[in-house]
């Protein structure tokens, strides 16, 4: 569906915990402005489980209508309810929504074969493109290779996976076992440069939020085997990166979208600001990135 950074887009609130349209737009602007590869709306970053369906509409009517088509829009629509998944796919279609990731259901916790029947029972019922979220910090389940290698195999519309177990054997050994016609995106910032120089092809990233041009700066290189030169910007970011899961995510980039002008620092509950501990580094951290475009 795409190659280099997709950027998980926060989604902005205001004081008053409604949706900020107006920053939405403007953060969308600037990603497109700085030549994003892909946008993700409604994942983890975007706070997509307190989200209700009315502001799920708008939000990706927002999105869609303000990328104009340059580039893919991909939608969070991840239940642990099948039958809520096949839903919200239904409304990302309807919007004209370029592709959809879906994260392994969480709490239910099934098995590998029951992962393998909810994908098929979600790919049936869907044109769009089908990325996997593999997260089992959140969902407290790891999709294996193997498992998705047979999801794969009987559900051509599943074209990726977007790996953030942290385990970079596994990952290795996907990527290893896969056909061409899947994909591995990096779900983790700091591990993009290893799964990239294993043969991934990019990220879905928390950190391109503030930082889309810094994040492709290290993927470019990559693609364009640049090794020393990707090794170099994921040094100088990786910081940053770390820093951003501090604390649950997406608490740390709010604030440091809120620092950088972009949007509030609010988030619903059940998340809440990040500690004055946890605001002191990023902010350091936002001073080295500052201090490093000044020198470019």
């Amino acid at each position: 569906m795409f190659k280099g950074v997709g950027t998980a887009l926060i989604t902005p609130f205001k004081q008053d915990h409604t949706v900020d349209i107006d920053s939405l737009k403007k953060i969308v602007q600037y990603q497109l402005d700085r030549k994003i590869d892909a946008l993700i709306v409604l994942g983890t970053t975007g706070e997509s489980p307190v989200i209700d369906h009315d502001e799920r509409r708008k939000i990706i009517s927002v999105v869609i209508e303000e990328t104009i088509g340059k580039v893919p829009v991909i939608v969070g629509t991840g239940s642990n309810d099948t039958k809520k998944v096949v839903a919200n796919n239904r409304l990302a279609e309807d919007l004209k929504a370029d592709g959809l990731l879906i994260v392994n259901p969480y709490y239910n916790k099934g098995t590998q074969e029951s992962l393998v029947q909810h994908y098929q029972n979600i790919s049936e019922q869907t044109q769009l493109p089908i990325i996997i979220y593999n997260v089992p910090s959140r969902t407290g389940m790891n999709i294996l290779p193997e498992t998705v290698i047979r999801i794969h195999e009987r559900c051509p519309n599943i074209i990726a996976v977007k790996e953030a177990s942290g385990n970079i054997s596994q990952i290795a050994y996907l990527i290893s076992i896969k056909p061409d016609s899947l994909s591995v995106l990096s779900g983790n910032d700091d591990q993009t440069l290893a799964i990239m120089a294993l043969g991934g092809d990019g990220v879905i990233s928390v950190f391109s939020n503030p930082y889309p041009a810094e994040m492709k700066q290290v993927t470019e290189a990559v693609i364009n085997n640049e090794l020393s030169s990707a090794q170099s910007y994921n040094n100088k970011y990786l910081g940053m990166m770390s820093s951003l899961f501090t604390e649950t995510s997406p608490s740390p980039v709010k604030f440091v979208m809120h620092q950088l002008g972009f949007c509030e620092n609010v988030l619903r509950l059940p998340l809440a600001e990040v500690s004055s501990q946890t605001e002191e580094v990023l902010v350091k951290e936002i001073k080295v990135i500052k201090q490093l475009n000044l020198n470019k």
